[in-house]
């Protein structure tokens, strides 16, 4: 992968004078802007089927995991400075067993029609929705990794569609 030198003209979120600074999108045009973020989650296959079983000593894992990672996109500019507040119209949170990992594929889907894109709240959506994993199920198993949260599409705005090679 190449690095790219950027000016310090080239910055977005510095004022001319250096200082942080919030990018102002109002000239921007309004349209439908969509992120999909992944991420995984591993264990041990013994966790991976207690998970599965219900056997969890804090309760329903996965949907708890779903619904954090839902709340999470939605507080992204909260959590992720110079982020700005968009209205999301959609967020989809996928959390699905992959006995080959041993653990959990984690999708999140979000969607807007705004100034500017919605990648963060699907970042955010993937990562909290692996921390609450991690913490619904710690007792289980202190050894889990996440790993791999990543960008795997975007579509619309100004810097065009977006598709990793990791789909």
């Amino acid at each position: 992968m190449s690095k790219k030198n950027f000016s310090a003209t080239d910055l977005t979120h510095l004022d001319s004078d250096g200082q942080v600074n919030m990018v102002d999108v109002s000239q921007k045009s309004v349209t439908v802007r969509r992120a999909i973020a992944l991420g995984l989650i591993r264990m041990t296959k013994d966790t991976l089927r207690a998970i599965e079983a219900g056997n969890a000593p804090k309760g329903d894992v996965i949907s708890t995991a779903k619904l954090a990672g839902i709340m999470a996109a939605k507080q992204t500019a909260q959590l992720i400075p110079l982020c700005h507040p968009l209205p999301l119209q959609k967020i989809h949170v996928e959390i699905t067993a992959d006995h080959d990992l041993p653990g959990y594929q984690i999708r999140a889907e979000v969607k807007t029609k705004a100034e500017t894109g919605v990648e963060m709240e699907a970042l955010t959506a993937v990562s909290v929705a692996a921390l609450t994993l991690y913490d619904m199920a710690k007792a289980l198993e202190k050894s889990m990794v996440i790993e791999n949260i990543h960008l795997a599409e975007k579509t619309g705005g100004k810097s065009g569609d977006y598709s990793s090679s990791e789909q």
